[in-house]
């Protein structure tokens, strides 16, 4: 009897990873070898990096509140601080979002948080 090698399946196998190191440079995209290993820090890189952009994304919309917060005359603790004293519960990125593409409005709701800080600090003296 004839010995198998599993022709079909090592060709659907290489196949397989060659078409996701499509666009890779050099060898890595056509050589099996190192497109495996190519493929395989790929996929390390995403897993990391999917993690990563939560926190990249937080701390560029605290950067973009803190921008628009000085503006008006305050930093972004104290902006935030007044935020909660005043009950409006929007999440960092509406707010940044808002400070971008809604001058005015950002400029109303940072009035309201510094009138709610105004009314804590004469509450505490």
């Amino acid at each position: 009897m004839a010995r198998v090698k599993g022709g079909p399946r090592a060709h659907a196998r290489h196949r397989k990873v060659i078409k996701a190191a499509k666009g890779y440079y050099g060898r890595r995209k056509s050589c099996f070898r190192t497109a495996v290993q190519a493929v395989e820090k790929a996929g390390q890189y995403a897993y990391r990096d999917r993690r990563t952009k939560k926190r990249d994304f937080r701390k560029l919309w605290i950067q973009r509140i803190n921008a628009a917060a000085r503006i008006h005359g305050m930093k972004y603790s104290t902006f935030m601080h007044g935020l909660k004293l005043s009950g409006i519960e929007l999440d960092r990125k509406s707010l940044s979002e808002i400070a971008i593409h809604d001058e005015k409005g950002f400029a109303a709701i940072a009035k309201q948080a510094q009138a709610a800080l105004d009314k804590a600090e004469k509450a505490a003296a």
